[in-house]
């Protein structure tokens, strides 16, 4: 009997501790199917039993290649409850990709769509049967036909009926709160990528104190993120799951769709990135959508302009942001709050349990309005980089901050503002310029919606900025410069501004900073 959320010591308990409590409360909405939580418990405990007859032991890897809908949701936490350690694979992934986080993770089960949308994985799916030895089982989810080889979701839990309810019991208590229980993959965007190696305890623990930071009653969220992201599993899944909620799946973010989910099911968390909300306010009916439930609007991964945060201020009385990246799953937080200035400005202060360092180059620590890079320690922190011991050693200080390589800035008022990325940091003249600061100057223009700095070599100066923006009206690339120049130091002022319609997307939502970069270099250096 789980007395509390605080006793909590395995990421599937989020959905034992309400289906004891409220089992009859909808736990997820996936397309057609409503499960209540002790109807999802029931899903969740037959695919750990199938896990346990397949010869899943604690540690072993299993992968995931499904949109965010109930079936990710199961095979997460099926496999968290039994020890097994969960990886997500992006359906937008290629091949090469695949195959490298596969062979890399070295999974013991691969559990999969074979079609999603238009597009058919059987092929990948051999591919990476032969790439990967590791994989003894291929299990094929919903009634996508099944490859060679392989079986159907509900052959493999007929497999596990003779498992019984004593040994699944003892398999679960085997499993401790610091125990692994997720492996997410960064995005690489410097070199290859890494697996961050996830315990019990960060999931669990942030899920329940977020939802005191952002008390939300009832507690209705969407989901569209990508599974192989924290975002899906960490940011929203786990906080819903945590205040016993609803998680609405939206399988491919659709700006349309989103709108029609919330306003049927009652979202009353509206958590997304700056660029999906800007798809979704694009619409021309926008207004007629009935958002009315919606009790707090928050968002992560970049900035926010000031022109989206008024609009979001009219449906909603409270705003919140924050911080935080898969390694240190949260580092700050701002309360729900409608002071224009911390949302725009701000990144909150340090969530609780958190600890934060700025760090100057010399090693010291930045002073009060000093910029430094941030050092987080937490019980959120990843425990390892996935058979990366010397990117551990690099990354993980001897008493146990992690360098995330963000640069901020701690305000007088405790809220830290965040410069940008050491590795976005470029040099122009021997000065260090970061871009942030840029984009944040650009956005104050009207009618920019997007601003977003990347840099270029230079002969001259070494690296020069380029500026994309996205415009939201009438505006000259002179005007632009001409605000650059009143309000920073001239190395800064970028050497180039490009209007484009819409920026390239991460598939989380972020803009992707590697190919603008590369886009401007193709188009700029040769001139």
């Amino acid at each position: 009997m789980i007395q509390s959320l605080e006793d909590l010591q395995r990421l599937d308990q989020l959905v034992a501790y309400w289906a004891q409590a409220t089992p009859d409360a909808c736990a997820c909405v996936s397309g057609d199917l409503r499960l209540s939580y002790a109807a999802l418990e029931a899903r969740i405990d037959a695919v750990a039993k199938a896990l346990l007859a397949a010869g899943v032991c604690k540690g072993d890897r299993i992968a995931t290649l499904s949109p965010p809908n109930a079936d990710f949701l199961i095979c997460l936490l099926a496999t968290a409850s039994v020890g097994g350690i969960w990886q997500g694979l992006n359906p937008r992934y290629q091949i090469e990709e695949l195959k490298y986080v596969v062979t890399d993770s070295a999974p013991k089960i691969l559990l999969s769509r074979t079609r999603i949308g238009d597009r058919s994985f059987a092929a990948e799916i051999q591919a990476l049967r032969n790439a990967a030895p590791s994989l003894m089982a291929v299990v094929t989810l919903e009634d996508d036909e099944v490859i060679d080889g392989g079986v159907t979701l509900a052959a493999f839990e007929a497999e596990g009926a003779h498992v019984s309810d004593v040994e699944l019991a003892e398999a679960r208590a085997a499993v401790s709160v610091d125990d692994p229980c997720l492996i997410v993959y960064t995005s690489g965007s410097t070199g290859r990528p890494k697996g961050a190696l996830l315990p019990h305890r960060s999931i669990v623990r942030f899920g329940v104190r977020q939802n005191r930071v952002w008390p939300i009653s009832p507690l209705i969220g969407l989901n569209y993120f990508p599974i192989n992201h924290v975002a899906c599993v960490c940011d929203v899944s786990a906080p819903i799951l945590a205040a016993g909620g609803t998680l609405v799946f939206l399988e491919q973010f659709d700006a349309r769709k989103s709108l029609e989910l919330m306003e049927r099911e009652g979202v009353t968390l509206w958590a997304s990135v700056v660029s999906t909300f800007q798809m979704q306010f694009a619409l021309p009916d926008f207004a007629s959508f009935d958002l009315s439930r919606v009790q707090l609007i928050m968002w992560g991964g970049a900035a926010a302009p000031e022109p989206l945060v008024r609009r979001l201020l009219e449906i909603a009385p409270r705003l919140a942001t924050n911080y935080g990246m898969t390694e240190t799953m949260i580092s700050t937080t701002t309360p729900p709050t409608d002071d224009l200035d911390q949302l725009l400005n701000t990144v909150g202060s340090a969530f609780p349990g958190v600890e934060i360092r700025l760090v100057r180059e010399d090693g010291m620590d930045a002073d009060t309005g000093e910029p430094g890079e941030i050092w987080v320690r937490s019980e959120y922190n990843l425990l390892e980089y996935w058979r990366r011991p010397e990117a551990t050693a690099d990354a993980i200080t001897a008493d146990g901050f992690f360098k995330t390589g963000d640069v901020a800035v701690r305000r007088a008022d405790g809220n830290y503002r965040i410069s940008g990325r050491l590795k976005e940091m470029y040099k122009s003249g021997g000065y260090n310029v970061y871009p942030r600061e840029i984009e944040m100057v650009l956005e104050e223009f009207p009618n920019v919606l997007q601003a977003v700095v990347v840099s270029i070599p230079n002969p001259l100066w070494q690296e020069v900025g380029v500026a994309y923006i996205v415009p939201g009206g009438d505006m000259s690339i002179g005007q632009l410069e001409q605000t650059c120049r009143a309000h920073l130091a001239n190395y800064k002022v970028p050497k180039h501004f490009i209007i484009e319609s819409d920026l390239p997307l991460l598939p989380v939502g972020k803009v992707d900073r590697v190919m603008l970069a590369r886009r401007a270099a193709e188009r700029l250096i040769a001139k």
